[in-house]
């Protein structure tokens, strides 16, 4: 191994400027091929709605159900539309399971809900049953499980096996030519971890690829995006931190786990609802435990450190903190739900005013902001915008201090480029300097300057690759959260659609502080950039954030986070039409929560 890191590094004087040149342009060839190939299924893909039901009126109206959870009521905002003056304006909620079994729920109405002439306030619905809705009757009539196949076949389907492997080839080329040219340019001495760093991502990437065909998932657009932001992540750690590169791939493989969890927990609904709860006490454990142990590092408390090792638990208090956002109808209803939310985000947002962490109290209050807008509801509305109000006004108070020092040298950096805005005015120089297409692999003075691979991460990545690269960087993220934007009109569940949406909010507010506050337009607030920037946490929060986005992927063999419809013959399927009429059967004629 070492005779082999010699030859490269003799032969450097030959080949080096040849592969530099190859690099400079052709990477952002590569780059742009890719993300079009990505990026362009993920916002082109129909959006065409799942019949799972239909309700049937007295008149022999026949109204479509396209979610696993309906609003019911007079209001044009309501799912299901019904127009009479007795019905109130929001007034149930139909709801669908996994197993395929529905219940009818009260929203705290005037008249209330009655099951065969029974007043309920939830229940779960047989073949039979006749709900009436201010004095409008009607039966709810599910598709059969045959039907589902047809519709499933119908629905569109993400990406073949064949395209995801093209994606994955040219990941993997774009990322050996990048390691390649950093062991050209690089020390010797660190060598060996840049080479286990780029191998590792690629490793990764072909495991994680062959895991989705054994379970006959064929889309990879998601994932391919967030290996191509690995990648240049691992670049600027080659420059700047070469010893660094196996610690960030060993946080790489973490959050992998993490993702394929995340997801096994919101592939079933019950199952998500229970881990919201044990997630809410994770997240709020992290910040507690920050608070009596952690180490202040320029004025905010917000790292343990253990060993040699480093861990800032506020980013992984982001992943729990959109499990106990997200919620599914029937709860959004509930008024005991909504205040208990509002409880438990005054409670981080003390905990992130103690520990005057500025840039994390941002990103918590946007996805705050995200979740009260798709919570709330009337007295909701009320209690949310007075939890926000709270929440910026205690955050003020509490990190004024530390929050005035990093004000102090905002839009004055070039009045004190040897003080406060020594980082943005090297990052402004080294991005002119990149010019359009970057100086080449390892060939940046960026590396000089403190968190070249964290904070002010894009300019690492502009000086050596190019403006282009930055740009790239940008539409990769835009690419992502446009797609949550589609994908939130036909989900299934308004957890998907919650979880999704606040992923995509905290991901681009990140993205925001991190790229604005570099070239001064915004203050300095050391926020990281997902999936780009060097930190064991930052990366597991990235992928973990990630999860939710991908199970709002409704596409035919898209997501693992979605169950296939397999082929059944006659019997199989009588069996389980059997199965769930003995569930609904159980179910039937009783209040349950």
């Amino acid at each position: 191994m070492e005779q082999f890191f010699h030859t490269l590094q003799t032969a450097q004087s030959t080949y080096s400027n040849v592969l530099v040149g190859i690099l400079r342009y052709g990477a952002p060839a590569m780059a742009f091929i890719l993300l079009l190939r990505c990026i362009l299924p993920l916002l082109t893909f129909r959006r065409e709605p799942e019949i799972w039901a239909w309700l049937c009126l007295r008149d022999g109206t026949k109204l479509p159900i396209t979610h696993w959870e309906n609003t019911i009521g007079r209001s044009k905002r309501s799912d299901i539309v019904i127009n009479a003056p007795t019905v109130s304006r929001t007034h149930g909620v139909l709801t669908r399971y996994d197993d395929g079994s529905w219940t009818v729920s009260d929203s705290d109405s005037s008249d209330g809900i009655q099951v065969n002439g029974r007043k309920v306030k939830i229940w779960a619905l047989g073949p039979k049953d006749v709900i009436t809705i201010g004095g409008v009757d009607m039966r709810l009539e599910p598709i059969s499980r045959k039907q589902e196949q047809i519709l499933a076949k119908l629905r569109t389907k993400g990406s073949s096996f064949f395209t995801s492997l093209i994606n994955v080839l040219i990941l993997t080329v774009f990322q050996s030519l990048c390691c390649l040219a950093y062991l050209m340019n690089g020390k010797s001495e660190t060598a060996q971890s840049v080479l286990i760093g780029f191998a590792g991502i690629m490793v990764l990437q072909w495991l994680l690829l062959l895991f989705y065909v054994c379970i006959h998932r064929t889309s990879f657009e998601v994932e391919s995006i967030a290996f191509f932001l690995s990648t240049l992540g691992m670049t600027a750690i080659a420059t700047v931190v070469p010893g660094e590169a196996i610690k960030q791939l060993i946080a790489l493989t973490l959050g992998l786990v993490v993702f394929l969890v995340s997801g096994w927990c919101l592939r079933d609904l019950e199952r998500a609802k229970k881990i919201r709860y044990i997630a809410g006490f994770a997240g709020l454990g992290f910040l507690l435990i920050t608070l009596v142990f952690g180490q202040e590092y320029y004025g905010a408390k917000n790292w343990l450190v253990i060993g040699s090792f480093s861990l800032q638990p506020s980013e992984l208090s982001k992943v729990c903190f959109v499990f106990i956002g997200a919620s599914t109808m029937d709860r959004l209803m509930k008024k005991r739900n909504l205040i208990l939310f509002i409880a438990y985000s005054g409670i981080l947002c003390g905990c992130l005013a103690l520990m005057n962490d500025f840039g994390t109290a941002l990103i918590f209050f946007a996805a705050f902001l995200v979740i009260a807008y798709m919570r709330s509801g009337s007295v909701g509305t009320i209690g949310l915008a007075v939890a926000a109000l709270a929440f910026a006004g205690v955050l003020i108070l509490r990190i004024a201090p530390h929050a005035l020092r990093r004000f102090a040298s905002w839009r004055h950096i070039w009045e004190m480029p040897l003080d406060g805005g020594y980082q943005q005015t090297r990052a402004l120089m080294c991005l002119v300097s990149g010019g359009f297409f970057g100086l080449g692999a390892g060939k940046g003075w960026m590396k000089n300057v403190f968190a070249a691979d964290s904070d002010v991460v894009i300019a690492t990545v502009g000086e050596e690759w190019g403006l282009i690269m930055v740009l790239f960087l940008l539409i990769a993220v835009v690419g992502l959260v446009l797609f949550v934007i589609r994908s939130a009109a036909v989900s299934r569940s308004s957890y998907y659609t919650i979880g999704s949406c606040t992923a995509a909010a905290i991901m681009t507010v990140q993205v925001i502080l991190n790229v604005l506050g570099t070239v001064d337009v915004l203050p300095l607030t050391g926020v990281t950039f997902p999936f780009l920037s060097n930190g064991g946490s930052s990366m597991i929060c990235a992928w973990g954030l990630l999860a939710f986005i991908k199970a709002a992927d409704t596409r035919q063999n898209a997501s693992f986070a979605v169950r296939l419809h397999k082929r059944k013959d006659e019997r199989e399927e009588e069996e389980d039409e059997k199965q769930a009429d003995r569930k609904i059967n159980r179910k039937g004629g009783k209040h349950y929560e």
